[in-house]
């Protein structure tokens, strides 16, 4: 099962992102397969408080139009991952290995979160990942 981390989903989501067009397509690609895909809870947060904040955001999506973009994703049959039982040992050893400090604790819990549930690809634009080379990743939107 493919996730997809957040900055993936703004970008197919904002018709002002650079990105807009890859991003949809490899988006669009992926559920028109029929394939099982995943997107971790906190990418929908942090997809929730980017879009939607001024600071952020010259023109922010507006609140309605956020969460219809969150119920097409359930409709398109995105399986919303949340932390199991292992949680704590596989993140401790991520951040252990990785080093992570500060706000990078972030990436560490959906990394964990994805290894958790046997993702076998989370597909990302964010190179802080690579701290975590137990998860496959893959930027969709570079040849």
């Amino acid at each position: 099962m493919i996730a997809i981390d957040t900055n993936v989903l703004i970008y197919a989501h904002r018709r002002d992102s650079p990105f807009f067009d890859a991003a949809r397509r490899w988006l669009t690609e992926l559920v028109d397969r029929g394939e099982l895909w995943a997107i971790p809870w906190p990418c929908v947060h942090e997809f929730y408080n980017t879009t939607t904040n001024p600071r952020r955001m010259s023109v922010p999506t507006s609140i309605p139009d956020t969460l219809h973009q969150v119920d097409a994703w359930v409709s398109a049959g995105a399986v919303f991952l949340a932390e199991g039982p292992d949680h704590l040992s596989i993140l401790r050893g991520l951040v252990d290995k990785g080093r992570v400090i500060g706000p990078r604790i972030h990436d560490a819990r959906i990394a964990a979160i994805c290894l958790s549930h046997g993702i076998s690809e989370l597909w990302t634009a964010d190179r802080d990942f690579s701290r975590f080379p137990a998860l496959k990743t893959r930027n969709p939107l570079v040849a």
